[in-house]
């Protein structure tokens, strides 16, 4: 059975999409309706902007959600998911392609979404930390004793998880998490704590926008970060989607349930990294990159 999964935010680089651009009418028509739909040329930003200005998150956003949503259609008949899965944003790459969104109403989404965490960041300052070589379990039970700001954000995989929080609390909590013997406690230079409580007032804004958004029955089921399951129904995956800025991203969690449930083959589009970390999970399970 075959799975699609979409990158989330860190798969931008210089000159993304500019061969697509070039080669494929349908790729120039929808890069074209991108930049109608926000009012400016992202596509001349994606094609030779410096990768400072695809960081911006207001870019880097819409730009990894066109040029992978571009690329799944631009696959043509080998895009024939039997379920698909995105890392953070990469799931509303994921809903659009399998069909619960319109390529339009996505990229509108994933615009506001960019717009609200900037504003959060700029409201409620806060980082986020890589963590790698110690177990979630004592992750977990290390941010519950911090009395600052401190969550689990992202579980990559076994041995990879990144926690989001308050400036002090990462502080805090990459000393101790040190002291336990961690390989590695780093902090990420990213803009904001991404899904923890401190993006409450963006996913406030986000939820109205999904809620005035038209979802439709995808083609296949999408594994959802919040529940690391297969879902189908339209109300619970807008419900789902809602809660996502403030949860964590439970990949690890997805990766094992997609393996549980018989997927055997993982392709990845717009990106490497997600395939990088499932044979972290299964060196066995076969990959591809579109």
């Amino acid at each position: 059975m075959n799975v699609f999964v979409f990158p989330g935010q860190g798969a931008q680089f210089e000159g993304m999409g500019k061969e697509l651009y070039d080669s494929s009418a349908r790729a120039k028509e929808l890069f074209e309706q991108a930049n109608e739909v926000l009012g400016f040329r992202l596509s001349d930003v994606m094609f030779s902007g410096s990768a400072e200005e695809l960081k911006q998150t207001n870019i880097t956003q819409p730009a990894i959600y066109c040029f992978s949503y571009i690329s799944a259609i631009n696959a043509g008949d080998h895009f024939k998911p039997d379920a698909v899965a995105g890392h953070s944003l990469g799931e509303f790459t994921a809903l659009a392609a399998s069909g619960a969104l319109s390529f339009e109403d996505g990229l509108k989404l994933v615009a506001q979404r960019a717009n609200a965490m900037r504003k959060a960041c700029d409201d409620t300052p806060g980082t986020m930390a890589a963590i790698l070589g110690l177990e979630d379990k004592q992750i977990e039970d290390c941010c519950a004793e911090i009395s600052e700001v401190i969550v689990p954000a992202n579980y990559n995989c076994p041995g990879q998880l990144v926690v989001s929080g308050s400036l002090e609390g990462i502080n805090v909590a990459v000393e101790k998490f040190k002291e336990m013997g961690a390989r590695r406690a780093l902090v990420l230079p990213v803009g904001g704590a991404f899904h923890s409580p401190l993006m409450a007032s963006a996913q406030t804004e986000l939820s109205k926008a999904i809620n005035h958004t038209e979802f439709k029955s995808p083609v296949c089921p999408i594994y959802q970060n919040v529940t690391a399951s297969a879902v189908s129904d339209i109300e619970d995956i807008k419900t789902n989607l809602e809660k996502q800025l403030t949860a964590p991203v439970r990949w690890t969690q997805t990766m094992q349930q997609m393996i549980a449930d018989g997927m055997t083959s993982y392709n990845e589009v717009g990106g490497k990294v997600l395939t990088g970390l499932l044979k972290k999970v299964d060196r066995k399970m076969e990959t591809t990159q579109y």
